[in-house]
């Protein structure tokens, strides 16, 4: 397996980033928490036992609860200093998934798959987990997510150094999630994206948003070289050419893929099986053209 991404740092970053505490910060997780409530909300079912998986401060394990479609929330996180005052989580290692096989109704990953090594593997681990006809829901930044920092960062270090590497991590199409969701063997996998434009005067409140979030270069392959001030001046610079409104201020672009899958279970819709058709395609056809 291809080691993408450095786990330690993304531990230290989300922790520094919780030490921090900068509520407006959270805005990212608030929206993805109020749309997977919204989406759970209009599911026809009670899940009994529900888990957030790395949910950060828990926005989406509230969102979720405030549905009443759950009756009990359980939170795994990688540190207990997530935890809110009196709250009792489970800790495993962010790539973790310390679920028993068919032991949940509900799981719900907020804004984490995105940082994982083994996305297919994770993926399974999780669909293992869910009782039959159980629910899974995540938000997964998607392609097109921070295209325009990407561009100001490459250009700004090409024009200064003559070369560049990746600051800004990939992140996966939308068509590429449907596809791991169903290689995972999740049922009715449905997968959209949501796309949402956030204004800041320059690139510097979006970089301490960024780490704000944890959300800074994580990459195993990054960059160790010093970067100068200078290089951070140009590509704010570069980012009020390319990326400005009228007004001044700069656009950032976060794509947000909501996904969902099922654990398989009899009473789901099925396929039908090949020859089974009570009507030839042409037949079919030819009275809807006639």
């Amino acid at each position: 397996m291809e080691i993408l991404f450095d786990e330690r740092l993304i531990e230290a970053r989300r922790k520094r980033a919780l030490a921090g505490h900068d509520p407006n910060a959270a805005f990212l997780l608030q929206i993805a928490g109020r749309e997977l409530a919204d989406r759970l909300a209009v599911v026809e079912r009670r899940f009994e036992t529900a888990v957030e998986l790395h949910g950060g401060p828990g926005i989406a394990a509230r969102e979720a609860l405030a549905t009443g479609k759950i009756g009990a929330m359980r939170r795994v996180e990688s540190s207990p200093g997530f935890a809110a005052a009196g709250e009792d989580i489970a800790t495993a290692p962010w790539e973790d998934v310390p679920l028993e096989p068919e032991s949940i109704n509900l799981v719900l990953s907020p804004l984490t798959l995105h940082l994982v090594n083994d996305t297919p593997g994770t993926l399974v681990r999780i669909r293992r987990a869910l009782k039959p006809d159980g629910l899974f829901l995540a938000a997964i930044p998607g392609a097109g997510t921070l295209s325009e920092l990407r561009d100001v960062l490459l250009s700004a270090e090409a024009e200064l150094t003559g070369g560049a590497s990746p600051r800004v991590i990939p992140f996966a199409d939308v068509r590429d999630i449907g596809a791991l969701l169903q290689r995972a063997g999740f049922a009715l996998p449905v997968v959209d994206i949501e796309t949402y434009t956030v204004r800041y005067d320059s690139l510097f409140p979006l970089m301490r948003d960024l780490r704000a979030m944890g959300m800074t270069n994580p990459l195993a392959g990054r960059s160790r070289a010093p970067v100068t001030r200078r290089f951070f001046v140009r590509a704010a610079e570069l980012y009020a050419e390319r990326h400005s409104d009228p007004d001044g201020r700069v656009r950032a672009t976060f794509s947000i893929v909501y996904a969902s899958g099922w654990a398989p279970h009899e009473s789901q819709q099925q396929p039908l099986k090949p020859g089974s058709a009570k009507m030839r395609l042409a037949e079919a056809l030819g009275k809807a053209t006639g």
